[in-house]
């Protein structure tokens, strides 16, 4: 392995604005890579920008007529064709869609070439991890899948064994959709219930397809869940998983809309939690994706100044193995930057308060009783026997 860790980022990422109100708004990554530099991380990692993602690479996911409609809905926003999921709600079309969205995307797929060829170790992109968007149409604030794209180049370049594993509130169904026949990519989510959040997907039963059968794991956690509960299910599901697929290379989506304080879903999952599943993903990429092939990615979060940027930070020092202690208090220089940015006044330190988290881990035992447990053994009854595994 190089050692060399990268930081995707290119200022222009930011133009990423569906306008004013849209819980989407760029100012969270604006923040992040603030208290990144406030924090010095980007002498820990190497920032680069890599190019927009072209045709023949977005086509290795999404279908030429609808990367047409993003094109004139990028061109003419009041002539967006809504049945691409384009001029909606929740994807307004706006001036240079389609160039912002395709940059993002290149980030992404250039993390992946990189960690592919050995010129890196680890890759961040928290602009990325838009993991809703289908082969065909946008959905749920994504217009290209940067995830999936990513997964698909390493395909590409010969990749044998993805594994992708999402921590977003959401399911990651955009992913899930482009690989659901593919025994090369094992999707992995955690989410909300489906019948409590969109985008109403990800039971236990969506195992795959054909020869992807067995591909797709989904474990819907009950509405509430907080840190116990939620670091729980994860360590109850995918190490064992991540153990019997060996990935070449790990792609893991940390979405920081798990939160409470997260406007838009309803678990109950701090920072502290975020932060130790980052650390898991770390490790698992060490021991199990071919010494530490590690894509990582952001994602959904809406609680743009006191989570969001904390969040993946935190996930940008691990992946530079440069941790910061959860304790920090966080530079004067950046909550100003926070004020001048939102009005509001930013988090003082690096923490919820909950670290280190307590959690009890499946080997101590199942509680029939508990809505918890009935959830994780649904999923390891449902897609652990079609791996060859005990459930």
């Amino acid at each position: 392995m190089s050692g060399r860790r990268l930081l995707m980022w290119d200022e222009a990422v930011t133009r990423y604005d569906f306008g004013p109100g849209h819980p989407m708004d760029p100012v969270r990554l604006a923040l992040t890579m603030g208290l990144v530099r406030a924090y010095g991380l980007d002498s820990a990692v190497d920032v680069v920008a890599a190019r927009p993602a072209g045709e023949s690479t977005l086509r290795l996911v999404h279908r030429a007529d609808y990367l047409d409609a993003v094109r004139a809905a990028s061109a003419d926003p009041g002539a967006a064709d809504i049945s691409y999921g384009l001029g909606t709600p929740d994807d307004p079309a706006f001036a240079g869609m389609h160039e912002v969205s395709a940059l993002i995307a290149g980030q992404s797929v250039g993390a992946a070439e990189a960690v592919w060829r050995g010129e890196a170790d680890h890759a961040v992109n928290f602009s990325g991890g838009l993991h809703h968007a289908m082969p065909g149409a946008a959905s749920g604030f994504c217009i290209y899948n940067d995830a999936a794209l990513a997964i698909a180049r390493l395909l590409e370049l010969g990749a044998e064994r993805v594994a992708y594993v999402d921590v977003d509130v959401h399911h990651g169904d955009g992913v899930q959709e482009a690989f659901r026949d593919d025994p090369r990519v094992l999707t992995v989510s955690l989410h909300e219930h489906p019948r409590t959040l969109f985008p109403g997907t990800g039971f236990p039963t969506e195992t795959g397809e054909g020869a992807g059968e067995g591909s797709a794991v989904n474990l819907p956690l009950p509405a509430g869940t907080g840190d116990a509960g939620w670091l729980r299910a994860f360590h109850a599901v995918v190490p064992e998983l991540l153990a019997d697929f060996r990935p070449q290379v790990l792609v893991s989506q940390h979405g920081a809309d798990t939160h409470f304080e997260d406007p838009l879903a309803h678990l109950a999952v701090s920072l502290d939690a975020q932060r130790a599943v980052q650390v898991a993903c770390h490790e698992l990429a060490h021991e199990y994706a071919d010494g530490g092939r590690w894509v990582a990615l952001g994602g959904g979060g809406y609680a743009v100044a006191d989570v969001v940027p904390r969040s993946w930070t935190h996930l940008v020092a691990i992946a530079g193995h440069a941790e910061i202690d959860p304790e920090s208090v966080i530079p004067p220089s950046w909550r100003d930057e926070v004020y001048a940015r939102t009005r509001s006044v930013g988090p003082a330190r690096m923490t919820d308060g909950r670290w280190p988290v307590a959690w009890r881990s499946w080997d101590a035992g199942y509680d029939p009783a508990d809505r918890l447990d009935q959830a994780v053994l649904a999923t390891r009854r449902a897609a652990f026997p079609l791996r060859g595994m005990l459930a």
